[in-house]
């Protein structure tokens, strides 16, 4: 049966308000949630940005069968994957057997904090695949060291491992990512665009065959359509913007910029902005008919115990019902 996902968006919400909409989501039938682990917002207006590994904590502690995944943490250039072995291994000790290690190859506006170079895309997906690897050397267990390309690790060893060790689900926005992902992940991540069933179908060939596709899906449900754009427009422009370019630009006021040539129009154009029921579970449907049965859907904006509810009554009974 597909399962369906709630998105807890760290770069709008502050942590109590993300842990409360965490146990409100399991409570309206959500399979899932995922949680986005950033350094900073995209832009000033969405204001918010908690480190996730206190969130989690948090969400541990007021949910009893919701599964979490960060959604997507870069294991890479900000935070050494080692921290990240320890972090996961504590997460998922804390949600016994309903944690998932979301990883990716990140984006420069939170990789760059710390003053390294930014390096290319085939570079960073390099640089992901060891990392992935010195994730799961320490979580073996005992005394570990590790000499790589990239990463090293002496006499480390996590004490706390949890029983199940988690998943690692890897995302993919290209097919050289949807090619690594399928050769070294437990699951695929994706928003994926029009090209998404392209890259389930590259994953599966590349060693993914049977593993679980997730699927992120950006929406925005109001009392109006008008009301929804204009949700989009004034916190989550950039939707419009396609390509790699929200991967290689540094800073917030560079994303602001960017942000003044969205027009209203644009996000008619692109984004759902519906009360409408029916097209929002068109909406996941279409993520279901491109071979993914994980669908996450991110609710744009502040109105969250409102579409939870929503979902809740219209939406996640169709969903769910097969």
């Amino acid at each position: 049966m597909v399962k369906i996902g709630y998105k807890l968006t760290s770069e709008l919400h502050g942590p109590l308000d993300l842990v409360r909409y965490a146990k409100h989501a399991e409570e309206a039938g959500f399979d899932f949630a995922a949680i986005s682990d950033h350094y900073h917002p995209w832009i000033d207006k969405q204001g918010q940005s908690p480190f996730v590994w206190c969130t989690i904590g948090g969400i541990s502690q007021v949910t009893e069968k919701l599964i979490i995944a960060t959604g997507v943490t870069c294991p890479t250039i900000r935070i050494h994957p080692a921290i990240i072995a320890q972090a996961a291994a504590t997460a998922a000790t804390m949600l016994p057997g309903r944690f998932i290690l979301g990883v990716g190859s990140g984006e420069n506006l939170n990789e760059h904090i710390l003053g390294d170079v930014w390096p290319s895309a085939p570079v960073r997906i390099d640089m992901l695949e060891e990392a992935v690897d010195v994730i799961r050397t320490l979580w073996k267990g005992g005394m570990q060291d590790y000499e790589g390309c990239y990463y090293r690790v002496v006499n480390a060893r996590i004490h706390t491992l949890p029983e199940e060790l988690p998943p690692i689900f890897v995302a993919a926005s290209g097919v050289i990512a949807a090619e690594t992902a399928g050769r070294i992940g437990d699951g695929l991540i994706t928003t994926g665009g029009k090209r998404k069933k392209e890259l389930v179908d590259i994953f599966k060939s590349s060693g993914g065959e049977g593993k679980p596709c997730l699927s992120e899906v950006s929406l925005c449900w109001a009392e109006s359509d008008e009301e929804a754009i204009n949700t989009v427009y004034e916190y989550w422009p950039l939707i419009v913007i396609k390509g790699g370019l929200s991967w290689e630009i540094p800073t917030q006021t560079h994303f602001q910029q960017l942000a003044q040539i969205v027009e209203r129009e644009d996000i008619a154009k692109s984004t759902l902005c519906s009360s409408d029921p029916q097209k929002h579970i068109d909406k996941i449907k279409e993520s279901i008919d491109a071979g993914f049965d994980h669908v996450c859907v991110h609710q744009i904006g502040p109105n969250q115990d409102e579409f939870i509810e929503f979902f809740k009554e219209e939406v996640l009974p169709e969903c769910q019902s097969d």
